[in-house]
């Protein structure tokens, strides 16, 4: 039986421990994504496990879960909003133990120096990079970047790049570190780090497309559309639309108003279906949806373009509501929204 604490496990055994507490039908899908030497590493550390000390499990389990949500904070906000977050619920001490351990796991993953180096100049170097190597280097890069070097690539390149990560699979760790290293030793020289603080599949496209604007997200749609209508098709399966809202409930319509600026709404739903435009105003008392036509009554003619950005800020409001778990949207199945 295992009895150690969480801090003297290695890695593999805390895999271990953790697959073992998800159970076998979530613990299959995770273990699924993991490379092959590794899938094989973890499974021989379950069967020399056999049993785990209840505290122990349950150590490493909420270990996994404060390093989730540290992760969740640096990715939305860079390691000092994660750290003030962190801080406050936790103590200084605690936090920084955390993030610690964070900041260790994330340096060891692949392309970390490009990571800290500003979009525009990572578009300039990988514009003439194979394809693959491109596809490859995008799903290693923070979302934050790779919406902006996906969106700026040539039409035809985009699409044969979107195409590749989405197609793509398991990678080897040898071919990720070779790549790694002939870019690092190639762009050292110039590119210069700004103070920003499973690779390939559909996950990583379709995090790249929410991330991106809808000019992007539409080229990007139509060009595969081109190239593979199924798997076009099969991301926007994925994909939650502003005028998908229609599909939502009530209660999970309301929650999301409660968070949009009027101003934003109002400009979002300039053109839209009636069935779109009288769902959302259907959820709003009748004050509010009087003043609501008001305004968008007085604004009169409106850019596509502006129309559009408004739409992807309500868009956000919800994606990021689903992410906090105080909506849920199950996309691609029989019920398309529900809460």
């Amino acid at each position: 039986m295992v009895t150690r604490a969480p801090e003297d496990l290695s890695g593999v055994s805390k895999a271990a421990i953790l697959l073992l507490q998800l159970g076998q039908e979530q613990g299959s899908k995770v273990l699924n994504q993991l490379q092959e030497a590794e899938m094989e590493e973890v499974v021989a550390e379950i069967a020399r496990l056999k049993t785990v000390d209840g505290d122990v499990a349950d150590n490493v389990v909420h270990e996994f879960f404060e390093m989730a949500v540290a992760r969740k904070y640096v990715t939305h906000g860079g390691i000092g909003y994660a750290r003030d977050l962190l801080e406050d619920s936790l103590g200084s001490e605690r936090a920084r133990e955390i993030l610690g351990r964070l900041e260790a796991a994330i340096s060891e993953m692949p392309f970390q120096f490009l990571r800290r180096t500003d979009a525009r100049q990572l578009l300039s170097f990988l514009q003439d990079e194979h394809p693959q190597t491109i596809a490859l280097v995008l799903a290693h890069l923070s979302v934050e970047q790779a919406p902006l070097i996906l969106g700026n690539l040539a039409p035809e390149l985009q699409a044969d790049v979107a195409h590749r990560i989405a197609v793509m699979d398991r990678t080897s760790p040898e071919i990720v570190r070779k790549v790694e290293q002939v870019l690092q030793r190639r762009m050292s020289s110039i590119l210069q780090p700004t103070d920003l603080s499973t690779v390939g599949g559909l996950e990583p496209l379709i995090e790249i497309i929410n991330h991106s604007d809808r000019v992007t997200e539409k080229m990007i749609l139509d060009g595969l559309e081109g190239r593979s209508p199924e798997l076009a098709e099969q991301i926007r399966a994925h994909m939650f639309m502003f005028e998908d809202i229609v599909g939502l409930e009530d209660k999970s319509i309301q929650a999301i108003l409660r968070d949009v600026d009027n101003a934003d709404l109002a400009t979002a739903l300039k053109g839209v279906r009636d069935e779109v435009r009288d769902k959302v105003l259907g959820n709003l008392s009748e004050r509010a949806a009087e003043n609501l036509v008001e305004e968008m009554d007085y604004m009169g003619a409106v850019r596509v373009s502006v129309v559009e950005e408004a739409q992807a800020k309500v868009v956000r409001v919800i994606r990021r509501l689903e992410e906090s778990g105080e909506i849920v949207i199950t996309r691609g199945g029989e019920d398309e929204f529900v809460s």
